[in-house]
């Protein structure tokens, strides 16, 4: 087929390019290549990665899945001016169903920065796209959602852990400290070329500097020197590798800059601004001996490298999921609202990648896993992550908080501090310096803060070195036991930092007396794990708990989350660039029960059927004539309505204020996502019935249609960050996205937040970033 040919079948025959005119198709021609597929030959695959969309010029195919048996359902049929792939390409999930020629094919394939450039951007072409998507999702039935499971494992990269991109370049990561700068520089095309580097300051007179390339290390000393040449040093010690890993900046497509504190501003990593930069030293009350330097190492970057994107990548983002009861302290409240006094949570980075890749060794969703991450290293926390959010943490407003670590304090009583001041006569840098470096396992022991010679020491019967040992292990174990309490359960342990992955007596010890928990450890894998690349698995092959060694690697997950936050950037300035600003219709969402048909019955009498009283604001749901009475442990509420239609399972959703008025405490979830939630009873005109679970606290959430989804540049699970224009502007963080051809566009917050902060049903809000894509 001739150009022209070519050209004309696409204006007069694919209805996705009707709207455009005759030069675009050209473009478009121009940048996608002509593919010819034999009859039963696959086009897609169910696993793939969606690369492009294709359109069928000549032939016939077919789109089907296939079912745990084999058996093939053909979801559509493809003839001449259809197209596919698509579905892949709006959501980011691997391919879902299979496209086969059915006889000889002819086909162009629209790669996925064309498609982006050219379709996304006409409105016409989106609408017709979302009417595709739209029919395609309604017949994709219970086969289909097999087979994404399956596309889920056998894809490369389900979980979105790779560095690898479109675009060949250079990551550079810096992580600038007072003493040391820690740097890495990841190749996004060559993923087994990490340069790792380590400047020590700590001497005065000579700059000591190591880098490494897997096994491969090499070390140089200088003199002292600014940091405006820290990227000539940079280069000069990379050099010391061999040509092969020499360092120029014209390959640096990006900078990862690790900060410490980001406060209550920053809920996940972003792309730096000015205004950025002004905030994260305001922050510098929290952190003074980390912001500082981390601004330092920023502007330093920006300077020598002022067309590439920089990002700050916070310690603390992952924490700001933390629900009011885990996060405040004891004080007068206005010291949080006045000054920002609570708990922060750190090592947020490591607890994040640790969960994904835990989701990733058992092949689940993150979603539905309760995970206790102990970051044993220099520093020491463990997180309670609850559904793929950060519920508690064991650090507070500083990273002193928590643990006893191998030179810090941990948790004291802050009476202790007073009498250091009034009877030791210490000064607040003393006080500093004594629980930040000359206390923890080092100032138990007398010995070292290295957990390895602690261990020698201990072996050979030092008994300080004995008692701190047992004294960090003891922390440990108490501390997952509170987090299993915390969440209601638990489906995977994991250990990572440089004492998780190398001490087994540490492991061990932590582990122990847990067995009743399902915590059950394999202690011949546990001392086997030796050196570790990625992961192990170190439970026992019964344990009801999957307990994981995973590798901890800092400077890449810097990396990692650095590219994510220059993907939801470019998503979020699109969306604006289209959309100067696209309002979303908030709800209040009041208390209110989904009943299962059985505990209609229960409640209402023998085939009772639910009475719908008025349509809701979602196509298909309506609120019913019935209602129930909620019976708690300390109280009870009446008269609740009753959702309809009925459901699998009865679900209750109730506020704050509720919850301690009925006296129980249930997560914050999604609907639905009911595993380890409490249960309650209800009550109705005819009997009651309790349910064992149900009972939660919605996250707030928005609903819109998969067309609403790409004007936004969103997809379904997606967590935003929404601004609320009212007396005074707001804005609210952790919202979820849930996308359905059946939604109708809408953001539901609870009574208790929205009496909180004067919303009411009708007000406007708008996205104003992405915090993750899940």
């Amino acid at each position: 087929m001739s150009e022209t040919d070519l050209k004309q079948f696409f204006l007069e025959r694919v209805r996705l390019f009707e709207s455009f005119p005759a030069d675009k198709v050209e473009e478009i021609l121009s940048r996608s290549r002509l593919a010819t597929f034999e009859g039963n030959e696959a086009i897609l695959e169910t696993g793939d990665e969606g690369r492009f969309m294709g359109v069928v010029i000549s032939g016939t195919a077919e789109v089907s899945v296939s079912d745990n048996t084999g058996t093939r359902t053909v979801i559509s049929q493809l003839d001449e001016g259809d197209v596919f792939g698509v579905i892949s390409l709006l959501t980011g999930e691997p391919i879902v169903a299979d496209v086969i020629a059915g006889s000889r094919c002819l086909v162009l394939m629209i790669p996925q920065d064309v498609f982006q450039a050219y379709i996304l951007t006409n409105p016409k072409c989106v609408a017709y796209l979302s009417r595709l998507h739209a029919e395609r999702i309604r017949t994709m039935t219970s086969d289909l959602v097999a087979s994404k499971c399956k596309a889920r494992a056998r894809s490369d990269d389900p979980y979105a852990l790779s560095l690898a991109t479109n675009t060949a370049g250079k990551v550079v990561v810096l992580n600038v400290g007072i003493s040391q700068i820690h740097f890495g520089i990841y190749d996004t095309h060559d993923l087994d070329s990490d340069v790792h580097g380590i400047i020590d300051n700590t001497d005065r007179d000579r700059v000591h500097i190591r880098v490494s390339v897997g096994p491969q290390s090499r070390s140089m000393e200088r003199e002292p020197f600014p940091l405006s040449d820290l990227f000539a040093v940079m280069q000069a010690s990379c050099a010391l590798l061999g040509e092969a890993f020499a360092f120029h900046l014209l390959d640096v497509s990006a900078v990862g800059h690790r900060v410490v504190h980001g406060g209550s501003k920053f809920s996940s990593s972003v792309v730096i601004t000015p205004a950025v930069i002004a905030d994260i030293e305001a922050l510098s009350v929290f952190a003074p001996l980390h912001n500082p330097a981390n601004v330092k190492g920023i502007r330093e970057a920006m300077k020598q490298l002022p067309g590439v994107p920089q990002v700050a990548v916070f310690d603390t983002a992952f924490h700001q999921t933390l629900p009011p009861y885990a996060y405040l302290y004891g004080l007068p409240y206005d010291l949080y609202k006045k000054d920002g006094i609570r708990r922060y949570g750190f090592h947020g980075t490591s607890h994040r990648y640790v969960s994904l890749k835990a989701a990733e060794v058992l092949k689940r969703p993150l979603g539905e896993l309760e995970i206790v991450s102990c970051h044993l290293g220099i520093g020491a926390s463990l997180c309670a992550i609850d559904h793929g959010r950060s519920v508690d943490t064991t650090m507070g407003m500083t990273p002193t908080d928590g643990l006893i670590m191998p030179s810090r304090s941990g948790s004291i009583d802050p009476a202790v501090m007073i009498q250091l001041l009034q009877h030791h006569d210490m000064t607040p840098a003393q006080l500093s310096d004594l629980i930040n470096t000359e206390s923890g396992l080092k100032g138990i022991s007398g010995i070292s803060s290295d957990i390895h010679e602690i261990e020698v020491a201990a072996s050979a019967g030092h008994h300080r070195a004995l008692l701190a040992h047992k004294a960090f292990c003891y922390q440990i174990r108490k501390n997952i036991g509170a987090y299993v309490a915390a969440m209601g359960g638990i489906d995977v342990l994991t250990f990572t930092g440089d004492i998780g992955e190398t001490s087994a007596t540490v492991r061990s010890l932590a582990c122990q007396g847990l067995s009743y928990m399902g915590i059950k450890l394999d202690e011949e894998k546990n001392r086997n794990v030796g050196k570790l690349d990625t992961y192990k698995i170190i439970s026992a092959d019964d344990s009801p708990v999957t307990i994981i060694v995973i590798a901890n690697d800092d400077e890449r997950l810097v990396a990692w989350e650095s590219l994510r936050a220059i993907e939801r950037n470019e998503l979020i300035q699109a969306m604006k660039e289209d959309q100067a600003e696209a309002p979303i219709p908030i709800e209040i969402s009041a208390h209110h029960v989904h009943l299962s048909q059985a505990d209609v019955e229960k409640l209402f009498g023998p085939g009772h059927q639910l009475t719908p009283e008025h349509e809701l604001s979602q196509p298909g749901q309506f609120a019913c004539a019935e209602k129930v009475h909620l019976v708690g442990p300390k109280g009870r509420i009446a008269n609740v309505r009753v959702l309809g239609p009925t459901r699998k399972e009865t679900q209750v959703e109730i506020a704050m204020t509720e919850q301690f008025k009925v006296g129980i405490q249930p997560p914050i979830r999604q609907s639905g996502d009911l595993a380890n939630t409490p249960g309650i009873t209800l009550e109705g005109p005819v009997g009651s019935t309790t349910i064992e679970r149900g009972v939660i606290c919605a996250q707030r959430h928005i609903h819109m249609t998969p067309e609403d989804a790409l004007r936004f540049r969103v997809r379904d699970n997606y967590v935003v960050r929404v601004r609320i224009k009212g007396e005074r502007e707001l804005i609210f963080g952790d919202v979820v996205v849930r996308v359905n051809p059946a939604f109708r566009l809408a953001m539901h917050i609870d009574t208790d937040e929205g009496n909180a902060a004067n919303i009411r049903t009708g007000m406007i809000g708008y996205i104003d970033e992405i915090q993750s894509r899940h």
